[in-house]
């Protein structure tokens, strides 16, 4: 399940923009299973549940890749295989959703199927961040701080999302920052939706319409106005650069 890597600031390969995360009362865990690198926070001690469903899950999406070498390789949709597994399934509907290969979908995926099982086991609050992709289940608004590399904007801007709007995922993709293949240079695309899996696929999509072929600005409008376009998408924000762009039911608010 290894991704095409490409070199990252020390900030992000040390995953130090967690520490500005505000716990609260929420209980703080780590699950680290090869390279799903889970940060977990839940209104009580998860730790051995977590570890459980992370390998498990995991699981279930390597035996599937053992299986069939085309589905780790394809940049395209693949038609969905009604026999894989659910969270298999989940990733060929969102990369033909967004336009790209199922396995732009697996931070999300993992981390949303880990968070709802933490919530099923008997969790009453749940984060589940893999990578900067987040399954969020609150009883109260929240904000989520947006990470966009060396951009002027990073860490300075967020999200506010309302307690109706849960459970969500907000998977934020980068073509300057991380190990996530993008064929993009925009410091973050962030993408809400419903479905996890479908959010981190549109992330990627979006990420590679910002290049410096056509100018920043031009590719974040782009980016913009294809992610508006794709059903399930609740709103997008784009940061390129000291350049800024939202649409959908976004609310932006000052975190720096």
């Amino acid at each position: 399940m290894k991704r095409t890597k490409k070199k990252s600031p020390h900030s992000y390969t040390q995953r130090e923009y967690r520490s500005v995360l505000e716990t609260g009362t929420l209980i703080s865990s780590f699950v680290q299973v090869k390279d799903t690198d889970l940060h977990i926070l839940a209104d009580l001690d998860v730790s051995e549940w977590a570890s459980d469903c992370a390998v498990r899950y995991r699981l279930q999406v390597e035996t599937y890749i053992q299986g069939h070498p085309g589905f780790v390789q394809s940049l395209s949709p693949l038609p969905c295989d009604r026999y894989a597994p659910a969270i298999v399934r989940d990733m060929f509907l969102a990369g033909s959703k967004a336009g790209v290969g199922p396995m732009a979908a697996v931070a999300g995926v993992i981390a949303e199927y880990v968070g709802k099982d933490l919530l099923v086991r008997g969790a009453g609050e749940v984060m589940v961040e893999n990578g900067g992709d987040i399954f969020l289940h609150r009883n109260q608004d929240c904000t989520v701080a947006i990470f966009a590399g060396e951009s002027p904007l990073s860490l300075q801007v967020g999200v506010k999302i309302g307690r109706q709007m849960m459970p969500v995922g907000v998977c934020t993709s980068s073509g300057t920052v991380g190990h996530s293949l993008s064929f993009g240079s925009a410091d973050s695309v962030t993408v809400l939706s419903k479905s996890t899996a479908l959010a981190d696929a549109v992330a990627t999509r979006l990420g590679n319409e910002v290049g410096t072929k056509t100018g920043y600005g031009a590719g974040l409008e782009a980016a913009l106005k294809i992610g508006r376009e794709i059903d399930g998408v609740l709103g997008i924000v784009v940061i390129c650069g000291d350049k800024i762009g939202a649409v959908g039911d976004v609310e932006l608010v000052k975190t720096g």
